[in-house]
């Protein structure tokens, strides 16, 4: 029995809905569904009433929750205390930030130090939306979130209730497309009224700050989603295919644009401005990712 069926089960308990709760757990409905039926049959006994709407528990699926409240709270205690255990013992700072921050930001951003902390990246955030973030803030999964953030506002604002932050670094999302052969893009936003578009998750903070520019722009094209994505990553890989028109962090575009494997799709009145913030609690004990927040360098984009 892996650990996240219990996680899938007590989401599915709490939203008595398997879309959402396969939204919360960010995977595929099939996906969520096929790991509860494991589960289910890991257990013996079916644990869902499938019959009614919305959704409820057998009695058997009703003392299972309560096992499942049980043993994932042992299980975050535990991790909890062993984290601690393990940052007195090497004095490390966990570092949440998606990967597009870990490859093409933060190796230049720690050399600018003469001598780097002890920073360790948290990598389970990478395949986290921008609420996760400071969920895992708020419950000490890790000290200190790198993350990108629109100058203007885009409706996520609530997310940083609790934090305090410092502009670290600068970057742009820019559209870009597959060259056509005489190196013009495939997909322009200047010159086409309707334009396939690889996406970003629709929660995430990418979408919000696509969005929010688009809108104060007032005179976009029209889109057909043809994607949704969390990592910047698959939407270089769909977008160098030739399916449809996406934003990237420019350093993320930075190679495939000066290869001109990728070109960009626009005017720069379509790049979207974002600053690069590291946050932390507001009641952050004094210790290493206190003073690495204070003493952290600023790095423009380049």
């Amino acid at each position: 029995m892996e650990l996240r069926w219990l996680e899938d089960f007590r989401a599915l308990a709490r939203t008595r809905h398997f879309s959402r709760a396969a939204e919360e757990q960010n995977v595929t409905q099939p996906t969520f569904s096929r790991r509860i039926k494991l589960l289910e049959e890991e257990m013996g006994t079916t644990l869902i009433n499938r019959q009614t709407l919305p959704l409820s528990l057998t009695p058997a699926g009703e003392e299972f929750l309560a096992l499942c409240h049980d043993v994932t709270q042992r299980i975050a205690e535990s991790r909890r205390r062993l984290d601690q255990l393990t940052e007195q013992q090497a004095g490390r700072i966990r570092l949440a930030a998606p990967q597009s921050l870990l490859v093409h930001f933060v190796p230049e951003w720690l050399n600018q130090w003469s001598a780097p902390p002890p920073v360790t990246p948290y990598l389970r955030a990478t395949g986290w939306l921008i609420d996760d973030y400071f969920k895992g803030l708020a419950r000490e999964e890790c000290d200190l979130v790198l993350c990108y953030w629109p100058p203007m506002t885009c409706g996520m604002e609530s997310v940083t209730e609790e934090t305090v932050y410092r502009q670290v670094g600068e970057e742009r999302l820019v559209p870009v497309s597959l060259a056509e052969s005489d190196g013009r893009p495939r997909y322009d936003l200047d010159r086409m009224a309707k334009l396939p578009l690889i996406a970003y998750h629709p929660r995430g903070l990418f979408a919000a700050a696509i969005g929010s520019h688009l809108a104060r722009l007032g005179d976009a094209p029209e889109f057909s989603v043809l994607n949704e994505s969390i990592q910047s990553g698959n939407i270089r890989e769909l977008v160098t295919l030739g399916y449809g028109v996406g934003w990237l962090p420019e350093r993320t575009a930075h190679g495939a644009l000066r290869a001109g494997t990728l070109v960009v799709a626009g005017s720069s009145r379509w790049r979207v401005p974002m600053e690069i913030r590291l946050y932390r609690r507001v009641n952050l004990a004094d210790g290493a990712p206190r003073r690495f927040w204070f003493a952290a360098p600023v790095h423009s984009v380049t």
